[in-house]
């Protein structure tokens, strides 16, 4: 699967993946009204909502983009029909052609482990059939339980040809409090990104390992460190736009030959109509206004790999 996510990178010559994150609040309210029309204000009003508003996203960008990352945790809020709201939105994504890595952050153990795994990347035993059941192509795996927690998705992910990427260095301001903490004088997240390039080793796709990693855009020193540590592994990079991350940022988080990473985007692209420099769009036209970021965080991102050549 990581030579497919590289193959559409090319092709679209756009290393972005849009965060399908969607709050409530970021959702316009003709939308909100045609939901609670149907369903009320309830659960399933919500989720239906959710579920308009990712499909209006998909239908402006699925043409610019590699795939989308979907946070289960603004889908699951909403319970029962949050969730089949996300896999509605996984489903969809897929006819349209989009690789889909589930943000899930997963980290257990043992079968724990494996149950989530199978769940998210593999296929599960019901009597004589194994079924998917959400089908992603790539899961976010908090690694802080050691290799017992990371193993068994490993195991799913070699029999399935799925992909996973590795929590290593976070985008959010208190990653430090633990990431950061020195070891025989060397940062935690230094530790980690080792490990996760010798997880990598035991599944290579090819150039790149279908064992992947997030570091933030927000710390692009700390960028410039892990990709040297892990040459062979697929960079996730949160933290662009509203977090304060920019394409010059993240020049070091790329290998020579322009690949290596992929590029995050939540809620500057899904609630792009609610800032300043998309609000022409308006709210009824925010599809538009989420295409239009995708453009320009694309060009921004070329234009600083061009000129850092």
């Amino acid at each position: 699967m990581i030579n497919k996510l590289t193959e559409k990178i090319k092709k679209t010559h756009a290393p972005v993946v849009v965060g399908l994150d969607p709050m409530l609040s970021y959702i316009p309210d003709h939308i909100l009204q045609t939901s609670f029309t149907e369903y009320g204000e309830t659960l399933e009003g919500a989720a239906d909502a959710i579920w308009r508003f990712n499909k209006g996203i998909v239908d402006s960008t699925y043409d610019l983009i590699p795939a989308v990352k979907p946070q289960i945790a603004m889908y699951e809020q909403f319970g029962v029909p949050g969730v089949a709201a996300f896999q509605k939105t996984v489903d969809y994504c897929h006819e349209k052609g989009l690789l889909v890595i589930g943000d899930v952050k997963r980290g257990d153990i043992g079968s724990t482990s494996a149950a989530y795994a199978v769940g998210h990347l593999g296929n599960v035993a019901v009597g004589n059939n194994r079924l998917s059941a959400f089908g992603e192509e790539f899961a976010t795996v908090n690694p802080y339980l050691g290799t017992d927690g990371v193993q068994p998705f490993i195991d799913v992910c070699k029999e399935e040809r799925k992909g996973l990427f590795i929590l290593v260095k976070t985008s959010n301001p208190s990653s430090g409090e633990f990431q950061d903490r020195l070891i025989d004088g060397r940062p935690l997240y230094e530790y980690v990104g080792e490990k996760v390039a010798q997880w990598g080793a035991q599944h290579m796709g090819g150039a790149y390992s279908y064992i992947g990693a997030v570091v933030g855009a927000t710390y692009p020193q700390v960028g410039r460190v892990l990709r040297k540590i892990m040459p062979k592994t697929y960079i996730l990079v949160p933290g662009y736009g509203a977090q304060g991350g920019k394409g010059a940022d993240l020049v070091h988080y790329f290998n020579e030959d322009g690949l290596g990473a992929i590029v995050n985007s939540s809620r500057g692209i899904i609630a792009a109509y609610k800032q300043e420099q998309y609000a022409r769009f308006g709210a009824l036209h925010y599809a538009e206004a989420s295409r239009q970021a995708v453009l320009d965080m694309i060009q921004d991102i070329d234009h600083a790999l061009q000129a850092a050549k």
